[in-house]
């Protein structure tokens, strides 16, 4: 990144890491990371606080960690392991060798607690969880001592050692930090550093029974790494004294934590907690819906990286938590699509259209261009035939005074094809019209007007001989509500509409040869990619984003 480039993306947090290096902090290094908890899947959220931290790496020629924070094996899973890395590979971000687990640092964890034990700073307490929350007070008054508390250093070392090694039940005791029962942060009310908890641990197996807390263990990760910037979001702003607090106890490295704003959007939950409840019961399809606002989501919704890191380019670095527009997302997304992806020809509700002056043994083969925004995608050869498939709501009978495209009498271009006329329908027993029955001018090849006439509609369409069955999936938002967390119950503000199948389309037959992702536009209905449920025999489709661009008129209407 140039000089320039940086001026013109500077934040605060930039600014920090500026400052460092020009007094020389930690010898000029920038060493940030990415830690997630692997209980879940990553969200749009999570995409945040990864371009935070590596984007800022590379631009100080820095180095960047992928680190697991695996303290908790109640709620973690070699799955969440996969799916993190493969989306933020997929987000374009490379963390080369340095790949690491919280589940690596154990033993050196079980030392420095031994180490508080012994400078009188951590004590065994036999306070079951709930006495726990009673000890500990409320936001207005303070929290009381525990009876254990002043055990001595002997007695609490002794303790610990046959905490580890296994002759306590689960939950009977806890290893405590010795801090401050009457801080107005309730974090530093003697916060539990350990806890006794047999359960197999998906790296480290059976070999230990306790486990170290998520506040202990993760400051001391950024301390054994070296990272020299922290970079979390603002929910951990309470947490940093106490961050601070085992760093400066046990005289250690002392990484610097930056909080930053969450990324909140409109029409979504970013919970991962409230997420989880989405699929366990059974109102997405799963983790990887195109509903979600997972990564995996995303992507198979046909979200691009190019277009998330945009967004998150676009919304900036700030201390105070807002809510983004969705629509500013989209804008994204449209706007990456509308250079990068191909143009097919779907039609989603099939009207027949038969052009009785067309040889019915005859076709051809009409060129079409691939991207009018891109001129070295080239073009394609689409099929031309008696019979084709219009959109119904192409057709009216009785058309209103706006309606320009087809009707009895009326003539249109049929998209680089040739001018038709309407000059007849077929209807079934109820009245519906089945079937249109068209002319066509043979001097308008390629949707020309030799002579000069006007002709205001312009159709998609594609043949009914040679094009191929199709399920389109069309999604709207999830929520009905902008915040669905002011509802008393955020899964009653869930769109029912928010998925539409429709299982009669006919798209162009070069959409089976798409790979599974690929983005495309289908013309005049909206962006496209191929969904895994693709078979060999049939073709699905997810919409990644409709033509309408909200964010556009947003703007407008605020100038």
């Amino acid at each position: 990144m140039t000089s320039a480039d940086k001026e013109k993306n500077i934040d605060f947090i930039r600014e920090i890491v500026e400052r460092d290096i020009r007094e020389g902090k930690h010898d000029g290094r920038v060493h940030t990371r990415f830690p997630p908890e692997p209980n879940g899947y990553l969200h749009i959220g999570h995409a945040k606080a990864i371009c935070i931290n590596f984007d800022i790496a590379e631009e100080y020629d820095g180095l960047y960690n992928l680190r697991f924070d695996d303290t908790n094996p109640v709620k973690e899973d070699v799955e969440y392991v996969e799916s993190i890395m493969r989306d933020i590979r997929w987000l374009g971000f490379d963390w080369e060798d340095r790949l690491y687990y919280a589940s690596d640092y154990f033993d050196r964890m079980y030392i420095y607690a031994e180490q508080l034990i012994d400078k009188g700073a951590a004590y065994v307490c036999d306070l079951s969880a709930e006495e726990v929350r009673e000890h500990r007070g409320t936001l207005t008054e303070p929290g009381r001592n525990s009876p254990w508390r002043n055990r001595s250093i002997e007695e609490n070392l002794d303790l610990f050692r046959r905490m580890k090694a296994g002759e306590f039940p689960d939950g009977t005791r806890t290893l405590r930090a010795k801090i401050d029962m009457a801080s107005p942060n309730m974090n530093m009310r003697d916060p539990a550093i350990y806890r006794i908890l047999r359960k197999s641990h998906h790296r480290t197996g059976d070999r230990w029974c306790i486990y170290p807390m998520y506040d202990y263990a993760h400051c001391l990760e950024d301390s054994i790494e070296g990272i020299t910037h922290s970079c979390c979001s603002i929910e951990f702003e309470d947490h940093r004294p106490l961050y601070d607090w085992f760093l400066d106890r046990l005289d250690i490295f002392h990484p610097q934590q930056i909080e930053f704003a969450r990324l909140n959007l409109t029409y979504t939950v970013m919970s991962k907690r409230k997420l989880a409840m989405l699929v366990e019961n059974d109102l997405v399809s799963g983790w990887d819906d195109p509903r979600m606002p997972t990564l995996s989501g995303l992507r198979r919704r046909g979200y691009t990286p190019e277009a998330i890191r945009d967004f998150i380019g676009r919304i900036g670095i700030a201390k105070r938590d807002s809510i983004v527009d969705m629509a500013l997302l989209e804008y994204c997304i449209r706007d990456d699509l509308n250079r990068r992806a191909p143009r097919l020809m779907a039609v989603l509700d099939p009207l027949k259209v038969i052009i009785k002056n067309y040889p019915s043994d005859k076709s051809e083969e009409l060129e079409f261009i691939n991207n009018p925004e891109d001129s070295s995608a080239g073009s394609r050869m689409v099929q031309f035939s008696r019979e084709l498939y219009i959109e119904r709501n192409d057709f009216q009978e009785e058309p209103h005074r706006k309606f320009k495209r087809l009707s009895p009498g009326r003539e249109v271009r049929l998209r680089y094809a040739y001018l038709v006329t309407c000059v007849d329908s077929v209807k079934d027993e109820n009245g519906n019209v089945t079937e249109l029955i068209c002319t066509y001018d043979p001097e308008t090849r390629g949707g020309n007007t030799p002579d000069g006439r006007k002709v205001k509609g312009t159709l998609h369409w594609v043949s009914a001989v040679h094009s191929k069955p199709a399920e389109v999936r069309l999604y709207d938002r999830l929520f009905t509500l902008e915040n669905p967390l002011e509802s008393d119950d955020f899964i009653d503000t869930i769109n029912d509409e928010s998925l539409m199948v429709i299982n009669r389309c006919r798209i162009e037959p070069s959409a089976a040869d798409l790979a599974i992702g690929e983005p495309v536009q289908f013309e005049r209905q909206g962006y496209f990619c191929k969904d895994p449920d693709s078979t060999e025999g049939k073709l699905v489709f997810n919409r990644t984003i409709s033509l309408r661009d909200t964010w556009k008129r947003i703007l407008k209407n605020q100038k």
